[in-house]
């Protein structure tokens, strides 16, 4: 009768040992497939790539012609299907997270962003986005490329996608770090691209 439980208990432990990795494996891989969904990507640089000159800040006091200050093209899929509109917020991990770059209002039926958007409140594409003035190192509207000329930094792109069409607290007066806030507030997810300069 004593063998016949031993028996059973090893049994029990063999079985339990055999589901667990699979069990672990389920309970794991849901959640990290739902967040995969949702993804970014540029063809200027791969996702913890070198950032091209191109789309370096032109404001640190050098003359290199290769820095353009050019926003890089962005493309993202999988988002959610309740999405009503997407913003953008470029940040400086390296430097106390410095917003460079936020866009807003993009149309829920755009999926990227051209090289070098305008540098104005309202880009000509994507058609009904909107910009936040950068008070910086330079003074414009949008995008502010990479200035780290003695170090190399870390910048964040992330894609939001908003639960609103648009943000109507925000407007031509508004700062980055009000508009982060609010484009916080209204996501319903996001995704993310990284960039060294």
């Amino acid at each position: 009768m004593r063998s016949a439980r031993i028996a059973l208990c090893a049994l029990l432990i063999t079985g339990a040992v055999g589901l667990s990795p699979s069990t672990a494996s389920s309970t794991s891989s849901a959640p990290s497939a739902a967040r995969s969904a949702f993804a970014l990507s540029s063809t200027a640089f791969v996702d913890g790539g070198v950032i091209p000159k191109v789309h370096e800040c032109t404001s640190g006091g050098g003359n290199d012609p290769a820095k353009r200050n050019e926003s890089p093209p962005l493309t993202w899929s999988g988002a959610p299907a309740t999405a009503k509109s997407y913003a953008i917020v470029m940040r400086d991990l390296d430097n106390s997270n410095l917003i460079h770059w936020v866009i807003y209002d993009i149309p829920a039926s755009t999926t990227s962003l051209p090289q070098n958007v305008d540098h104005k409140y309202r880009p000509s594409a994507p058609a009904g986005a909107r910009q936040v003035y950068y008070r910086g190192s330079a003074s414009l509207y949008g995008y502010q490329g990479p200035c780290s000329p003695s170090t190399v930094n870390t910048y964040e792109f992330v894609v939001y996608a908003l639960n609103q069409t648009s943000l109507t607290n925000l407007n031509s007066s508004s700062s980055t770090q009000t508009a982060a806030r609010e484009i916080v507030a209204a996501t319903i997810g996001s995704a993310r691209i990284s960039g060294e300069s």
